[in-house]
């Protein structure tokens, strides 16, 4: 098979009426204090594969051998029980989430790691060596790979056709988490369908991976090791791909991702704000501030809100990375005057995603833990995008996507 940049597979998937049992939130965004008390009294959760350190002693290593190896034992239980069954035949998938009045609906498929390797998957951040060799170590214990990748691609036509001829059918997946959101599935086993598929992202220059880095980095050592071990090796094997999940652009939904930090590096509120403004407008609000653009930001401390505007022109297009709010909040005030050279290991920094609301950073300051809090208006998807095809890296945390896909709902096995 010539390598295109997405391709067909036989998922690995709840059985019928299953999927309400085995559907579970990402791995990464429960503590295990967390996952366990949700998989409590559900033997099926996904959760048993993704966390497995819930079934283990407490205190128990998340890294630890055992672990992985509970995890591979606990997938081969849930298929064995026919929980958890594979087409017998390559599909697409359609995959629809539903948060509130947000709804966005995108293709499963496996992305060829070669294209990620050549660009054509795009990235914008760096990995953390400890996270992706987790994700190696589960990819290769459960011989799957259980964790879609999130990305987007630029909104087609005959994609869109083909998922709204997909989706008005019944669907055979539907399940819905603690949190509201509502997944839904349906198969596209037609051969012309899925030829036509292949062929419109085929032609595309690119997709970008919107979350989901560690993933992919995983998904690529692990086709390299393969690869190497394997003397038959073709390049079909499905170890060549990665999952993901591509929705187009004009519906994926970006939230702020906000900062809060521990002190003001030795100021009084009253020098902090003087500081400041030698970068920004600094006015006083009655009422939290929720930025309404680029380059203004909400700040809170010493119990009031402020508005701040950055003063000056904003950098060029050419740099895409310099002209981030959140570059503009590392460059011009976070770094200079609270200290923070490193966001991505200081100890003094940390984040709160834009779905904990405003009220969250007040909590954290009023709570006497924090001392300053900063909202920041979402990056937009063109922004992302631009960074990606320029090959540069967003700083860390630079994005917040909601609704997020559910683990569980579609595997990829590794023949």
């Amino acid at each position: 098979m010539t390598d295109t940049l997405i391709r067909p597979f036989a998922a690995l998937r709840p059985a019928t009426n299953r999927a309400q049992d085995v559907a579970a939130p990402p791995y990464d965004v429960l503590s295990t204090e967390e996952a366990r008390a949700m998989a409590g009294g559900r033997p099926w959760s996904f959760l048993h594969i993704s966390k497995p350190e819930i079934d283990l002693a407490p205190g128990t290593d998340p890294y630890g051998e055992e672990v992985y190896a509970k995890a591979a034992a606990n997938m081969a239980a849930m298929v064995e029980a026919g929980v958890l069954v594979r087409d017998d035949k390559p599909c697409y998938y359609v995959y629809r989430l539903v948060m509130g009045d947000h709804i966005q609906t995108g293709i499963v498929a496996t992305g060829s790691v070669a294209a990620y390797e050549a660009n054509r998957i795009r990235r914008h951040e760096h990995t953390t060596p400890v996270k992706e060799d987790d994700r190696v170590r589960q990819i290769e214990a459960v011989n799957a790979q259980t964790g879609p990748v999130f990305v987007t691609h630029r909104a087609d036509q005959t994609v869109a056709a083909i998922v709204g001829r997909a989706s008005a059918g019944a669907p055979n997946l539907q399940a819905t988490l603690d949190n509201g959101v509502e997944h839904t599935l349906w198969v596209v086993d037609d051969n012309r369908e899925i030829e036509n598929l292949t062929n419109a992202f085929e032609a595309m220059e690119a997709i970008y991976i919107a979350d989901g880095h560690h993933r992919s980095a995983a998904a690529s050592r692990v086709t390299a090791a393969r690869r190497q071990a394997n003397p038959d090796h073709t390049g079909d094997e499905s170890y060549n791909s990665f999952l993901v999940v591509s929705f187009p652009d004009d519906e994926v939904l970006i939230l702020d991702y906000n900062r809060v930090l521990k002190d003001l590096n030795g100021l009084s509120a009253a020098d902090f704000l003087a500081r400041i403004e030698g970068e920004f407008t600094v006015a006083e609000q009655d009422a939290p501030v929720r930025p309404d653009g680029a380059g203004r930001f909400g700040m809170y401390v010493d119990g009031r809100w402020y508005a701040l505007t950055v003063k000056g022109d904003l950098p060029p297009e050419s740099q895409p990375v310099a002209r981030l709010d959140i570059s503009l909040l590392g460059d011009r005030l976070l770094e200079p005057v609270l200290g923070i050279s490193d966001p991505r290991t200081d100890k003094r920094i940390d984040f709160v995603g834009g779905a904990r609301g405003l009220e969250e950073l007040q909590r954290r300051v009023d709570s006497g833990d924090w001392a300053v809090a900063f909202a920041l208006y979402p990056t937009s998807l063109a922004d992302l995008m631009a960074v990606a095809d320029a090959g540069e890296v967003m700083p860390p945390k630079s994005t917040w996507f909601e609704p997020k896909l559910a683990d569980g709902i579609v595997s990829l096995v590794l023949d």
